[in-house]
């Protein structure tokens, strides 16, 4: 990605400024930001799908894991018969797929961006995508769908009736494209987190190099190494923590070995509590 797109902050101030400071929506009087965000601890990392990472051929295996995932999957899931339900299902579950978690919240992205100790010697990042924007470059029927609903981005009911499944999708427009999909409350996570996904229209089409031709709808906030510590006790104070966002003993575990990791431990997996 350009330099020009990147905001690099030095302080908790500098980030709340560059992920905060264009939600002014003037249309509404309200703010309301336009803006998604991901948050990811390595500033050098593409916006790489899953799927993608299962090798060279993973283009014509997404179909087979996914079928054999509803295979598998019926007595512990009922999504319905909408393969939107059963990626957004899929996606939440670990499955390798096409879709990238995203968040409407700022923060959220960020508690994602400084949440794992061990890469505190890296520089993190948020990714801020205008989502509202981003919905012109989509092919006219699913303009006219999100019109129809008065909405910015699609559920699986929304998509459905349009495009009913990824052969559809692909066939809508010659262009890649990506649309934004919020998930069922599958689970307390995704209502906490604030989620939901992108979608490629393509497999193989990838965000960021999608991102390169329409400059204008992202930027990245860059959180230099020195800096984690301060947003994580901040975030912390402000109870954007795993205890909150992955409700449950796991989450609640997390937090606490985070929480008493000494800040000189290099390796926060070496520490007994």
């Amino acid at each position: 990605m350009k330099a020009e797109k990147d905001i690099v902050v030095n302080s908790w101030e500098e980030a709340q400024q560059a992920l905060f400071g264009h939600s002014w929506n003037e249309s509404i009087q309200r703010y309301r930001s336009n803006f998604i965000y991901r948050g990811s601890w390595n500033s050098k990392y593409n916006l790489d799908t899953s799927i993608s990472r299962l090798g060279p051929q993973y283009a014509s295996l997404e179909q087979h894991v996914l079928r054999n995932f509803k295979k598998y999957a019926h007595s512990n899931a009922s999504p319905g018969n909408s393969v939107w339900n059963w990626l957004a299902v899929a996606q939440h579950h670990g499955l390798p797929t096409r879709l990238l978690d995203w968040t409407y919240s700022p923060l959220v992205a960020l508690h994602f961006a400084t949440l794992n100790l061990s890469k505190y010697n890296e520089e993190g990042t948020v990714w801020c995508i205008n989502y509202v924007k981003a919905k012109e470059f989509l092919p006219m029927p699913l303009k006219v769908a999100l019109e129809a609903e008065g909405s910015n981005v699609f559920t699986p009911e929304v998509l459905e009736p349009v495009c009913e499944s990824l052969k559809t999708l692909a066939n809508l427009q010659q262009e890649p494209f990506v649309l934004f999909l919020e998930p069922p409350s599958l689970d307390e996570r995704i209502v906490h987190q604030y989620a939901l996904f992108s979608l490629m229209s393509d497999v193989k089409a990838e965000l960021s190099v999608w991102l390169k031709e329409h400059e204008e709808l992202y930027f990245r906030v860059i959180i230099p190494p020195e800096l984690k510590w301060e947003i994580r006790d901040k975030l912390d104070q402000a109870n954007i923590t795993e205890r909150v966002l992955m409700p449950g003993l796991s989450g609640l575990s997390a937090w606490l070995k985070r929480h008493y990791t000494h800040t000189h431990l290099k390796n926060p997996d070496e520490m007994n509590i």
